[in-house]
């Protein structure tokens, strides 16, 4: 299992400001030296719940402070682009990072988003759907067509560096959308605090993905995690309270719908407590991602920089767990 950090770019009011975009640069540079795998970076719009509305220009800036970490988008929107742009653009990203970039994609799940961009959330699974096709046929070199008139095939003119196309990720928020996406061959994503109500849910959930994957493929199960290996473990539980409160007014729709029914699950510590927060010290925080590999995940997305927890505390989060914490099986990325 390896260790990555994923970052949903969450911003609070500060005297003085705090500029969450410039700290993101840090967490890459901390990540970068603590050895983990990957950073992710989310997109959102129009909200202080995530403001990285244009993952590939980040992950452009992030590429150029970093050398070895890898670095992904968790995930592109796609109802919300147009695909032979979105490949263009991830195309040049993985060509900047010499190889580098892996790709999430997702459907959306936040209301205010979709009424900004005027897109229907009910036309979110075809629009998905037909987005994904086109997005991996141009990164795969062949041609494509965009919709409206008076458009005709075409070929994107820069390559990515990883062939046929960088790593591909689906983020799932529903178990039925498992299978479907198993089938495809495609790994997936998941944010278990806003859907899961425990581990040995979380591993019933990868073993039925595992189990619908077409003979020969190999895909990969990433999973999100809040996390602080530190001497003020009780900064971080304020934090997450913060940031649990900041979901629920962004209209986070299935944490909503988790919370409406079970309200327990709106306090921090029910969520520590249901295993999706992990706080304490290094070795602690360490060893009980070791007893979570035991789920089948390949992937933990440490959730690190969130509820305003100052950026000097993060860094030392992230090296701190780098250097505790000892991947398990091989860390080769996917393919």
């Amino acid at each position: 299992m390896r260790l990555s950090a994923f970052t949903v770019v969450d911003e609070y009011p500060t005297d003085p400001p705090r500029d969450r975009l410039l700290e993101v640069v840090h967490l890459a540079e901390a990540a970068e030296e603590g050895g983990l795998s990957t950073l992710w970076v989310a997109e959102h719009h129009f909200h202080s719940g995530g403001v990285s509305p244009s993952p590939p220009v980040l992950l452009a800036a992030l590429g150029a402070r970093t050398r070895r970490l890898r670095l992904g988008a968790l995930v592109s929107v796609l109802p919300f682009h147009r695909p032979i742009e979105l490949a263009e653009q991830f195309a040049m990203v993985d060509r900047l990072l010499e190889g580098r970039l892996n790709l999430g994609v997702g459907s959306g799940y936040i209301h205010l988003e979709f009424e900004g961009f005027g897109v229907d959330p009910l036309a979110k699974r075809e629009l998905f759907d037909r987005g994904l096709e086109t997005l991996v046929a141009a990164l795969e070199g062949k041609e494509v067509t965009a919709e409206g008139p008076g458009s005709r095939p075409v070929r994107i003119n820069v390559r990515p560096v990883q062939r046929p196309h960088p790593p591909l990720w689906v983020a799932v928020q529903r178990r039925e959308a498992i299978p479907f996406v198993a089938r495809r061959g495609l790994s997936i994503a998941l944010v278990p605090y806003a859907t899961i109500s425990g581990p040995a849910e979380l591993a019933a959930e990868v073993r039925e993905y595992r189990s619908q994957l077409p003979s020969g493929v190999r895909g990969e199960v990433a999973a999100a995690l809040h996390l602080y290996a530190g001497p003020h473990p009780q900064r971080a539980r304020h934090a997450l309270q913060a940031y649990l409160d900041s979901r629920l007014a962004t209209q986070s729709a299935f944490y909503q719908e988790k919370v409406r029914r079970d309200p327990a699950h709106a306090d921090a510590a029910t969520i520590e407590k249901s295993g999706w927060a992990i706080f304490g010290s290094p070795e602690e925080v360490a060893s009980r991602l070791t007893e979570f590999a035991s789920t089948g995940v390949d992937e933990v997305l440490g959730i690190f920089d969130f509820g305003g927890l100052p950026v000097e505390d993060v860094g030392r989060s992230v090296r701190a767990l780098g250097a505790a914490f000892r991947p398990s099986g091989p860390r080769s990325e996917p393919t």
